[in-house]
């Protein structure tokens, strides 16, 4: 009987691998999102010389927890995210006949796509929110060095949700002054009074271009190395390590492969930039400038922080998902 596509079982595998690929990167992934939004001054200055400049210096500014800032967000809504991706995969490999047979490369490539595509309507929003915050601190340290004052970490709320209206006087204060911290609720609150839902939608075309592209080419990439590995015993999946590897190699691939669709999605959509620091009015524009003010290796900033992020994420992930958690649980046949 030919087994068929069991929906709860694969959520509950998504929801777990998410988190638990995500609680283990993040502070990587803040440290690229830095280095991505940071631009070259006019003197050639740059903040952050590099990927452990930047984690050495943001943990001496900001704390330890300052490298998590913005992960609670993501860790609400990763699970839907992560969850619609993987899911998605499966299902759309299985209604274009790929549970009885190997799908041909292009149909492999569709079903990817597919999956990247429903993920955008979580993707979109979670990232608007988890930019904000985790660009923060290189904002206001960016201010407080042109002003020749001394880099703090905590930043008056009022003082932010002004970027809305494009007021950039934001001034950072002490952290023992009693200022309100940036929070992922105030942010969106101050977007759905101001642009209302479409507000928590900026970037969603580039944030669609990198996605669809991103999983068209990790999913086939790592349906075609797990298949070459060797089998559990009684089971036709992978075994774990081999699950991990081929989820590693799959997500480093893909993961410089969209980088300057990463690098043009997180400059649009973020909202705060520095004094002096370039605004962008769409995805051919930020292209056109980055190219030309930054040069072509601007595209590839942060792709090694993306690849240390985005390889052991879903090598975790593919891990957890394939382990087959929630089949164990509710007592269930893995597919």
């Amino acid at each position: 009987m030919e087994p068929q596509f069991t929906l709860l079982p694969k959520v509950i595998n998504g929801s777990i691998a998410g988190v638990v690929g995500v609680t283990c990167v993040f502070p990587i992934d803040l440290v690229k999102t830095r280095l991505q939004n940071q631009q070259i001054g006019k003197d050639g200055q740059r903040l952050y010389k590099n990927m452990l400049d930047c984690a050495i210096k943001t943990c001496r500014n900001e704390g330890f927890f300052g490298m998590y800032r913005g992960s609670g967000v993501n860790l609400l809504l990763i699970t839907p995210e992560k969850t619609i991706k993987l899911v998605g995969n499966d299902f759309f490999k299985y209604y274009l006949g790929g549970n009885t047979k190997k799908l041909p490369l292009h149909l492999e490539m569709l079903a990817g796509a597919g999956a990247g595509l429903c993920q955008v309507s979580i993707t979109t929003p979670m990232e608007l929110l988890k930019i904000q915050l985790q660009d923060a601190g290189r904002t206001a340290t960016v201010q407080t060095v042109k002003s020749g004052a001394q880099p703090r970490t905590e930043f008056r709320l009022a003082g932010f949700l002004a970027l809305i209206t494009r007021d950039y006087s934001v001034t950072p204060v002490a952290a023992n002054s009693g200022a309100m911290r940036l929070s992922a609720t105030d942010v969106a609150l101050q977007l759905l009074r101001d642009k209302g839902l479409f507000g928590l939608y900026r970037g969603c075309g580039a944030t669609l271009l990198r996605d669809v592209t991103f999983s068209a080419i990790y999913f086939p990439l790592f349906a075609n190395i797990n298949a070459r590995g060797k089998r559990r015993k009684d089971s036709s999946q992978a075994v774990f390590y081999h699950s991990f590897i081929s989820g590693c190699i799959a997500g480093s691939v893909a993961s410089v492969s969209v980088n300057p669709f990463d690098v043009v999605k997180t400059r649009l959509q973020l909202l705060k930039k520095a004094q002096g620091e370039q605004s962008y009015a769409g995805i051919l524009d930020c292209f056109r400038k980055i190219f030309q003010q930054e040069g072509p290796t601007a595209f590839f900033k942060g792709a090694g922080c993306r690849i240390l992020v985005i390889a052991p994420l879903f090598g975790i992930a593919q891990t957890v998902y394939y382990l087959g958690v929630a089949e164990f649980v509710l007592g269930t046949k893995q597919m």
